[in-house]
């Protein structure tokens, strides 16, 4: 019988808020972290482009099995268009593929960004991470190859102007579903409003419950040396999982689910995962929590938890 090849590095567990700076790609964010923390397993919650800096949040262990809940998870932005400029890949690093003299008026600008709001469609950057015939857009849009990417149904909740320092740049904040592009965005009110226009900052200020007030610089990070300082920047596994009730339990039952059983709630834990529960007949999840760690997501049926994802630490 075959050995199992033990993973390098500790088995870290949980989520990192972490601030990402511009000029680095989330892999190398990613890669930076698990050398830091020598953690076994990394990985992120959404890429954010090299030019953009903000909210990335970061999964450590098995933290790693709620990645899809910040992916799905509403995001914010705050970005700056540049009037008169546009590029290949709708930032400043691109080539310049347009200029023009016009510029849109702040009133102009924000009466189209009344129609961006709901359920759109949207044409992804050529420059992006999406997959054509097994290979990244942006590889193949670097080597010059011809492709088309189809529209896509976004969701965008928010869309407001907060700024116009000047007649070149306007400072839009928006709110999103997943698969929105900020890059799309700024190419399409370009061409509507007929001008040129690219992104010359962008910010992601939010996903889900991981926010600006509590993100951790890459530099702290990075200058901090003492272990459990660098532990406690780490939060629990559920909180990413935004929305799901909880239900609490003991260290024998989080040992039955371990275990992959199902375990009888007592009445007074269903009632408070019905309270908290949303309005949704048909939604039955639940995270089954034991001493402020999550044990397993899963669903409530006839008065038992049945684990779907358990989590091993």
């Amino acid at each position: 019988m075959a050995r199992q090849r033990k993973r390098k590095g500790d088995p870290v567990t949980g989520w990192l808020n972490l601030f990402k700076p511009v000029d680095i790609t989330s892999t190398q964010a990613v890669a930076i972290l698990k050398k830091k923390y020598n953690a076994q397993k990394v990985g992120h919650g959404g890429t954010l482009d090299p030019l953009a800096d903000g909210i990335l949040p970061i999964a450590f262990g098995e933290a790693t099995k709620t990645v899809q809940w910040a992916m799905d998870a509403r995001k914010e932005y705050v970005f700056t268009i540049r009037w008169g400029v546009s590029t290949e890949s709708q930032d400043a690093e691109g080539d310049v593929t347009g200029t023009s003299d016009a510029r849109p008026t702040r009133e102009q600008v924000e009466e189209l960004l009344k129609g961006y709001i709901g359920t759109i469609e949207q044409v992804p950057p050529r420059f992006s991470a999406i997959k054509v015939d097994g290979q990244r857009a942006y590889d193949l849009a670097r080597e010059g190859e011809e492709f088309e990417l189809t529209s896509r149904e976004v969701d965008v909740f928010t869309a407001d102007v907060i700024g116009m320092p000047d007649a070149d740049h306007t400072v839009i904040h928006v709110t999103s579903g997943k698969g929105f592009y900020v890059r799309a965005m700024a190419r399409d009110l370009a061409f509507d409003l007929e001008c040129e226009g690219h992104i010359s900052q962008l910010r992601r200020t939010r996903v889900g419950q991981f926010g600006a007030a509590t993100a951790i610089p890459l530099s702290r990070i990075e200058e901090t040396e003492d272990p459990e300082t660098l532990m406690g920047f780490l939060q629990p596994i559920h909180a990413v999982l935004e929305g799901v009730p909880s239900v609490d339990i003991t260290r024998e039952e989080a040992g039955h689910i371990r275990h992959g059983r199902s375990i009888v709630l007592l009445p007074h834990l269903i009632e408070a995962w019905q309270g908290q529960k949303s309005e949704d007949p048909e939604d039955r999840s639940a995270i089954a929590v034991c001493e402020g760690k999550a044990v397993a997501l899963g669903e409530i049926r006839a008065g038992q938890f049945e684990p779907g994802r358990v989590f091993m630490s």
